[in-house]
């Protein structure tokens, strides 16, 4: 069996022949997310993995042989905090704390992003910081690695001690208790463990807070919103190319001449992948020819004409404004790397510094800044689409397109006019769901959480905003292709038109009436699976972040 590590790509996981092996310091984004939805993929320990928990773990105990008092080791914890605890009653204090805090309400979240959260924590857990026993880590792997999927009800996480409910949740059913995905059934957790031949956990002082004392819900879902926003970005730059090319804007925008002077990264990136990708195309426009004709035009005396010299602001300035999506998606992403590879749980058991520290680590403020700055991101480019939308449709604005793209029979047909109703108003959906939830704070247990995140609700909305902007996003490109086989797709650049082909194996041109419902989440499925990432020029390098 191979054994890649965390840093290898995540296409080479996706092969079923490897297992992953995690450092707790390399993890990605892409990794995390594709191994997620690997069911295939185990996980692996290394022996230095193992050292450096079992390590931890010594430590701690020499700390409650010699008498220290640790929070949430020979204290309570949360509201009782100035409670003593012996330490044989460490057991049933620790237990006691993972049935109290698993409140959550509501649906339960995908399998795929419990098992992102499962993969977060063992590798936050296996930096060896957080003094859990080697056995009870490897059984949590086993979890993992044998489909036991722990239910997590989505709703009520307050994110201030991590994900306390929601972690709650898994680490009971690794004691036996709550519920399972297994097999395709709901299960007991007790009954979950005893079918994949896994032995309950059995928790000592410390180890439910191991446990539940951290942000991997929210990093791990983070994680996966972060790989499939990259996607969605992607694809959709690729059809933006095809929308400029069908309302036959001007190229010059994109020279790269202009965007040397204001050198923003990710600007210069998008007027790259767009002028790059239409370099070999009939259809856009060369602004010689526009000044060229202009100028024909001109007289001794003022002259309105319906050509102009330069583009509306969703055409021309898409590098201005998809820019700063990309710029901030990768300081995202740097972000939720940094949270995946880190130790968020309090106390923290050092080995190096020889000493057990109280700290705060647990606090899912950066999870929820960083999702509140996807959703804004996200509800910028759906912004962009929407008007675009209404340039293709609209007929004042598309040129000599016919109206609501209805080439045959107008009047008779609506052609794709009601697609437009459900982009407006998901655009207006999504819009009001970007009110921050990283200043929302409210405090709770007696004061003693008295600031907190609510980092896993930002994830949660992100995620719902990322789901709508496939659907907008894929009406585009509905649009784009029909406007492009009323132009004439031969004029297409060679890369458009692969995805010009990429949609039209699935959706029709539309020289007649129907529902546009299947058709809108089949292309949003395409851009959900990044099928549509074939038709990138492989010699655009653009595309490449």
């Amino acid at each position: 069996m191979n054994h890649p590590n965390p840093k290898l790509s995540a296409e080479a996981l996706k092969q079923g022949n490897a297992a992953l092996i995690p450092d707790g310091v390399s993890l990605t984004v892409d990794v995390l997310s594709d191994a997620a939805r690997n069911r295939e993929l185990k996980i692996e320990l290394t022996p230095a993995m193992r050292d450096r928990v079992v390590a931890s773990r010594d430590l701690l105990d020499k700390f409650v042989e010699s008498g220290r008092i640790i929070y949430g080791v020979t204290t309570s914890v949360g509201g009782f905090v100035n409670w003593l605890v012996p330490p044989a009653m460490a057991g049933e204090v620790q237990n006691n704390i993972l049935r109290c805090v698993q409140t959550n309400v509501g649906p339960d979240l995908d399998d795929d992003y419990v098992r992102a959260s499962m993969l977060a924590r063992i590798n936050s857990l296996g930096r060896g910081c957080s003094a859990i026993s080697i056995e009870n880590l490897e059984k949590y792997v086993q979890m993992y690695n044998r489909g036991v999927v722990p239910c997590i009800p989505e709703k009520g996480s307050l994110g201030t001690s991590g994900d306390l409910a929601p972690l709650a949740c898994i680490a009971l059913v690794g004691t036996g208790q709550w519920r399972a995905r297994y097999q395709g059934e709901i299960l007991p957790g007790a009954e979950a463990l005893e079918r994949a031949g896994i032995e309950p956990m059995q928790l000592s002082y410390k180890e439910g807070l191991a446990l539940i004392n951290g942000t991997s819900v929210m990093s791990g879902m983070a994680a996966c919103l972060v790989a499939d926003s990259k996607r969605l970005i992607k694809a959709h730059t690729l059809a933006t190319c095809m929308s400029l090319e069908v309302l036959k804007a001007k190229i010059m925008p994109f020279h790269a001449a202009a965007h040397r002077q204001k050198p923003h990264p990710g600007q210069v990136r998008i007027a790259d992948c767009i002028y790059s990708t239409l370099a070999d195309s009939d259809m856009i426009v060369q602004d010689h020819e526009v000044e060229q004709w202009l100028r024909k035009m001109a007289s001794d005396e003022p002259r309105g004409l319906d050509e102009q010299i330069e583009d509306a602001y969703s055409l021309r300035a898409t590098p201005q404004i998809m820019g700063p999506v990309i710029d901030t998606l990768l300081f995202i992403q740097q972000t939720v790397e940094t949270e995946i590879n880190s130790s968020n749980d309090n106390p923290l058991i050092v080995v190096e510094e020889g000493d057990a520290v109280h700290n705060a680590n647990f606090h899912g403020q950066y999870m929820a800044n960083a999702m509140d700055q996807l959703a804004i991101v996200l509800v910028n480019m759906c912004n962009l689409s929407d008007r675009r939308n209404n340039r293709l449709l609209h007929p004042s604005l598309n040129g000599d397109l016919p109206p609501f793209l209805v080439k045959e029979n107008p009047g008779m047909r609506q052609g794709l006019m009601g697609g437009q109703f459900m982009a407006t108003s998901l655009t207006a959906e999504i819009r009001q769901m970007c009110t921050p939830m990283s200043i929302q704070s409210l405090p709770s247990t007696g004061d003693f959480q008295d600031h907190v995140s609510f980092g896993l609700v930002a994830a949660r909305r992100t995620r719902d905003i990322l789901k709508n902007a496939g659907y907008i996003l894929a009406y585009e490109l509905i649009c784009a292709c029909q406007a492009a086989d009323i132009r004439g797709v031969e004029q297409l650049s060679s890369a458009t038109r692969k995805l010009h082909e990429l949609v039209r194996e699935e959706v029709p041109y539309l020289d007649y009436d129907i529902p546009l419902t299947d058709h809108i989440e089949t292309v949003a499925a395409l851009f959900e699976s990044g099928k549509l990432l074939e038709a990138i020029p492989e010699s655009v390098t653009a595309y490449d972040w």
